[in-house]
């Protein structure tokens, strides 16, 4: 081969990288004093430079054909920082051309077989129908949510709660903030005892048990997860909540009672689409009385310049196929033209930050045990997900909002108090 695989790296990459690169061919590149990063055959590099950027690494990694020396697989955040801020590859000059060329060709350049981890490519998913009709959301929510109820609780532990924690202060754990989280959203929407709730994407039922528990309510969650519904009903039979609570494996399309004093929708809205965002919003509505109250929890842009999510992202690809982000200032400005009342919103980024965290730390102890539930594959792909997720909200590149709507009657009474209190006074409750 005319260029060593070192060669090429310190070549098109420069120095800067803060990696060293050990090659399959014997040669190395990089920084001598950087985390080693092993190509071990020249497949490592067909996935690098058929699919360049992350997408091209990820795939690498998962099939064990690049290895970082040292890394903790279930917390990988301080290789991703360095990965994110080092490895842009440089345009190559016109007299550069026929190396480049010579090299790719000399490593027998094809594209190789994805790893399995790796949801299908947009033609496939047509199979499931259109973006985020029923069958195709199901399949979508079965790829995340439907890998082993055991691996969850390992990784969220004992609340089960897979959505922003809130710290009420910096020596809060990971429990007593998802305990908040429920108790603020609680209160946001003035639970009483004897009002309805409805909780559309209740994942395993942990505002529902929380709100039945502590508000006195009566509750409907729905869930497309099987596994999900599956866990939730156990635990209300078990904690002796069924006759006030019910967790349903539906679509929240397929909700026909009416009448709820509040709605809470906690992490569904990245699933359903932007271009749905009408559609849902007024089919909630509908299910409020008036002066009833919906609480959105989500993930955001942190402006509102652009909707959905890019293709080839790598939360598209392996963990939240046709997942779909905007920016709270487009969820307000669609509950206001659906007919909702917006009296209060709020940024909770940087606990996102905190939970991914906290997640990270969960996987990283148990990562044996969630191998063992998931594979070395998923365990892998939540390794980087949960860590690029932590590093995302903590720069900024995406944000959590919660936004409080009402549906005020026609005589302009909302319900809210002129000044709400929604802090929680007493010790978190369990």
């Amino acid at each position: 081969m005319s260029m060593t695989v070192g060669e090429a790296f310190d070549r098109y990459l420069g120095p800067g990288t803060g990696l060293r690169i050990e090659a399959y061919d014997g040669s190395t590149g990089g920084d001598p004093g950087g985390p080693v990063v092993q190509l071990r055959s020249p497949e490592a590099l067909n996935y690098l430079l058929t699919a360049p950027g992350s997408i091209g690494l990820v795939r690498a990694y998962l099939s064990e054909q690049l290895v970082i020396e040292g890394m903790d697989e279930g917390n990988p955040y301080p290789e991703l920082q360095t990965f994110h801020g080092g490895l842009s590859p440089r345009r190559p000059s016109l007299r550069e051309l026929p190396d480049l060329a010579r090299f790719v060709r000399e490593t027998g350049l094809h594209v190789p077989e994805l790893p399995p981890q790796e949801s299908p490519a947009m033609w496939r998913r047509l199979a499931y129908g259109l973006r985020h009709g029923r069958a195709r959301d199901a399949a979508a929510i079965a790829h995340h949510y439907d890998v082993s109820n055991p691996f969850y609780e390992l990784v969220l532990g004992p609340t089960m709660a897979y959505t922003c924690a809130i710290f009420p202060d910096d020596d809060a754990s990971l429990e007593e903030a998802q305990s908040y989280k429920f108790d603020l959203v609680c209160r946001k929407l003035g639970l009483s005892p004897g009002m309805r709730l409805l909780d559309v994407g209740c994942g395993w039922g942990g505002m529902v048990r929380h709100a039945v528990k502590h508000y006195g309510v009566t509750a409907l969650g729905v869930t497309l997860s099987t596994n999900q519904a599956t866990w939730g009903r156990e635990v209300l039979e078990r904690e002796g909540l069924s006759d006030r609570a019910e967790i349903r494996h539906s679509d929240y399309r397929d909700v026909t009672e009416r009448g709820f004093d509040a709605i809470s929708s906690i992490g569904l809205t990245e699933h359903i689409g932007v271009r749905h965002y009408p559609a849902y919003f007024r089919f909630l509505l509908e299910r409020l009385r008036d002066g009833g109250r919906l609480l959105n929890h989500c993930i955001t842009w942190p402006h509102n310049l652009k909707n959905g999510m890019p293709k080839d992202q790598f939360t598209n690809r392996y963990t939240f196929p046709d997942g779909e982000l905007a920016g709270s200032g487009e969820i307000v400005r669609v509950m206001e033209n659906t007919g909702f009342e917006v009296v209060h919103q709020e940024n909770l980024r940087e606990h996102y930050a905190r939970t991914t965290a906290s997640w990270s730390t969960n996987l990283s102890a148990h990562w044996d045990a969630c191998v063992a539930q998931a594979g070395i594959g998923t365990a892998r792909v939540w390794g980087l997900y949960l860590a690029g997720s932590r590093m995302n909200f903590e720069k900024n590149v995406i944000q959590l909002h919660q936004v409080l709507g009402v549906r005020t009657s026609e005589a302009g009474a909302s319900g809210v108090e002129l000044r709400p209190d929604w802090e929680i006074e007493a010790a978190v409750r369990d």
